[in-house]
C-alpha cells in the first residue's frame, strides 16, 4: 500500500500548507513561532527525500495494527482484567503488611530488641533518668517524669545523646 500513494506531492503539499501557517503564525506571534512552525513544516519533504518515510509508515501501521487488535479482541481484554486484579491485589497486600508491622502484631518477638530493652521501662534502649546535680548558682531542678509518649521517645533520646536539647 505503501507504493500505491503519491509520497511526493501529498509531503510538498503539507510543507505549502505548514510554511503558509508558519508566515502567519510569524506575523501575529512573533518571530519564534513562526520560525517553530516552519521547521515543523519541512518535516514531510525532509522525510521523503531521506527515504525515512517507507520506514515511518511501516511504525505507524503497526502501531495501528496492534492498537485495533487490542481494542477489538476479547481475549486481550480478559488479559487487562487478570492484571488489573493481580496490581489491585499486590496494592491491597502491601497496606495490610504495613498496618500489620505498624501496629506491632509480629508473630514472633524480635530477639534484637529484646536484648537491648531495659526491665520495666518497655522501650528499647531506654535508660534510667539521670539525676541533675545540685550547682549552687542554679536551683535544683525536679527529674522530669517519663512520658508514655511512644512517637517521640526516640528521638528524643537520641537528641540527648547528641547533646541537643
Amino acid at each position: 500500500m505503501f507504493e500505491q500513494i503519491a509520497w511526493l506531492p501529498l509531503c510538498g503539499g503539507v510543507t505549502a500548507v505548514g510554511l503558509v501557517l508558519s508566515f502567519l503564525a510569524f506575523r501575529r506571534r512573533g518571530a519564534a513561532a513562526g520560525m517553530r512552525l516552519a521547521a515543523w513544516s519541512l518535516l514531510p519533504v525532509a522525510a521523503y527525500l531521506t527515504g525515512a518515510l517507507g520506514a515511518l509508515w511501516t511504525i505507524g501501521a503497526t502501531a495501528v495494527g496492534f492498537v485495533t487488535g487490542l481494542v477489538l479482541n476479547p481475549m486481550v481484554w480478559a488479559g487487562v482484567a487478570v492484571a488489573g486484579l493481580a496490581a489491585v491485589l499486590f496494592v491491597v497486600s502491601g497496606f495490610m503488611r504495613g498496618r500489620r508491622l505498624s501496629t506491632g502484631r509480629r508473630k514472633k518477638a524480635d530477639p534484637e530488641r529484646q536484648a537491648t530493652e531495659q526491665p520495666g521501662t518497655g522501650r528499647p534502649g531506654a535508660k534510667a533518668p539521670v539525676q541533675p546535680v545540685a550547682n549552687k548558682t542554679q536551683p535544683a531542678v525536679a527529674p522530669k517524669t517519663p512520658k508514655n509518649d511512644d512517637d517521640f521517645s526516640d528521638i528524643e533520646a537520641l537528641l540527648k545523646r547528641r547533646g541537643i536539647s
